[in-house]
């Protein structure tokens, strides 16, 4: 869990000014590496993260930066997507976040991941 624990350090967060309001953040990344455990090929695709803040918002110059530690990571497509969903909200604790992950084509197959979370009220 080290490894995880240091990922999710690189995650920065800034005070939410309207946490009386429910909006919408979506944030597009068209540049996600990752590399195949199986192959060690390289993987890429384009992650959508849309989340409602409560208190926190991610900062984007961290996720960039968080987002750049798979480069070299051998993780499946679910695997990662999941990950960076429970590190996404372990450091906001947002009312609402989905992350799709949008793999480019290998071998003539493209694979999209979806996951949620959504807070108990």
């Amino acid at each position: 869990m080290a490894v995880q624990d240091d990922f999710r350090n690189q995650l920065e967060t800034f005070p939410n000014q309207f946490p009386h309001r429910d909006y919408v953040i979506e944030i597009v990344c068209p540049e996600f590496t990752s590399v195949c455990p199986k192959t060690g090929q390289p993987d890429f695709g384009t992650l959508r993260i849309t989340y409602t803040p409560d208190e926190k918002c991610v900062e984007l110059k961290s996720l960039k930066l968080y987002l750049q530690r798979f480069r070299n990571e051998g993780i499946f497509y679910e695997h990662v997507t999941n990950r960076i969903l429970d590190d996404l909200v372990a450091v906001l604790s947002p009312r609402s976040l989905q992350l799709v992950a949008d793999f480019s084509p290998r071998g003539g197959i493209t694979t999209r991941v979806t996951v949620q979370y959504r807070e108990a009220r």
